[in-house]
């Protein structure tokens, strides 16, 4: 089974779009450092994508840095440093960019997609991040 789940869109290369839900479910603390990560077979047949393609993600996941190969254990999630907030923010910048179309379509304004966001935060038990001097908090974990 994959640990993450991938929303495969016309026009994105498939590496491109795995890579991305891995390291996304990897920052966010998802599959947590030590977990096992899903081999080349597991990925290519629980994907449906070729093997070669399961490969260069696995690769690229290791150069990065999120994955290590243990000898006896097999591929899991590195340990990392704590992700930056920048590296956290490019993580969701198309689901931002597609909020911020959809609300100028439907003529909401930003003040009402913020309120909008900040009850939906609540409603998930989130804390309500701070506002310091870079715009956002931390949430606490």
């Amino acid at each position: 089974m994959i640990p993450f789940r991938v929303d495969f869109r016309p026009g994105v290369s498939l590496y491109e779009q795995i890579v991305y839900a891995a390291k996304k479910a990897i920052v966010s603390g998802q599959i947590r450092p030590g977990d096992p990560f899903p081999s080349v077979r597991v990925l290519s047949r629980e994907l449906k994508i070729n093997p070669n393609t399961a490969h260069k993600v696995v690769t690229q996941l290791m150069t990065a840095g999120l994955l290590e190969s243990r000898p006896g254990i097999g591929t899991v999630v590195a340990e990392l440093p704590e992700a930056r907030k920048i590296e956290r923010t490019q993580l969701l910048g198309r689901e931002i960019e597609q909020l911020a179309v959809e609300a100028k379509k439907l003529g909401i304004p930003l003040q009402e997609v913020v309120a909008s966001i900040s009850e939906h935060w609540r409603k998930l038990g989130g804390q309500q991040p701070g506002i310091g001097a870079e715009g956002g908090g931390r949430e606490k974990r």
